[in-house]
């Protein structure tokens, strides 16, 4: 059973800016004891949105102006640093369905798309357009349209960019492997059930 297809993805941003942002800033190892991944969107870059004491900072993911954004935008090399998987898992679960960047680090970007969530590139010029306009209106809808590589806000639009492998897996609905996995699990009985050491 494959997933939903995910042709385009429609919400309001909210820009974090900087380039080599990596997972540990998105989100801080201490926070990564978990069994599961619910619960982890409250801590997404907490480390630079909160002072030792919790406190709120001055930062625009805790700006109210942007508390309904559902798209990230950021710089170069997103998601760079180790491989964990927490990272993409925060980012859905804070409630973010893409992320617009200049790059993505390949771990981070395979570990996102796997999840549903949409990696675009753009331009540097292009992205600073948009982060003007998201500062400008923060209510501005922002929809990527992942088919026709097209970043569209107001009555303007940006080219952007996904790999094809990503962008094939979104659009059919194929990007859950563990849906690959349900799919074969007859299959995997099969195989199981003839194998000596599985017999009861």
């Amino acid at each position: 059973m494959a997933s939903t297809p995910i042709t385009q993805v429609a919400g309001k941003g909210v820009y974090v800016p900087g380039d080599d942002i990596d997972t540990d800033r998105i989100i801080p190892a201490r926070f990564m004891k978990c069994i599961t991944f619910d619960g982890l969107g409250e801590y997404l870059f907490y480390d630079v949105r909160k002072t030792e004491s919790g406190e709120d900072k001055k930062h625009n993911l805790n700006d109210p102006r942007f508390a309904e954004a559902s798209i990230l935008l950021s710089g170069n090399n997103f998601g760079c640093g180790s491989s964990r998987e927490h990272a993409p898992q925060s980012i859905l679960r804070a409630g973010y369905q893409a992320v617009i960047a200049g790059s993505f680090a390949e771990i981070f970007f395979g570990n996102s798309t796997n999840l549903g969530v949409v990696c675009v590139t753009a331009t540097d010029q292009d992205r600073d357009v948009l982060a003007e306009a998201i500062e400008t209106n923060s209510d501005l809808e922002i929809t990527i349209d992942v088919k026709d590589h097209k970043i569209w806000f107001g009555d303007q639009s940006i080219p952007c960019a996904i790999k094809p492998g990503a962008r094939d897996s979104l659009l059919s609905g194929s990007y859950d492997p563990l849906d690959e996995l349900l799919e074969g699990a007859d299959e995997v009985t099969q195989t199981a059930s003839a194998l000596p050491y599985m017999q009861a």
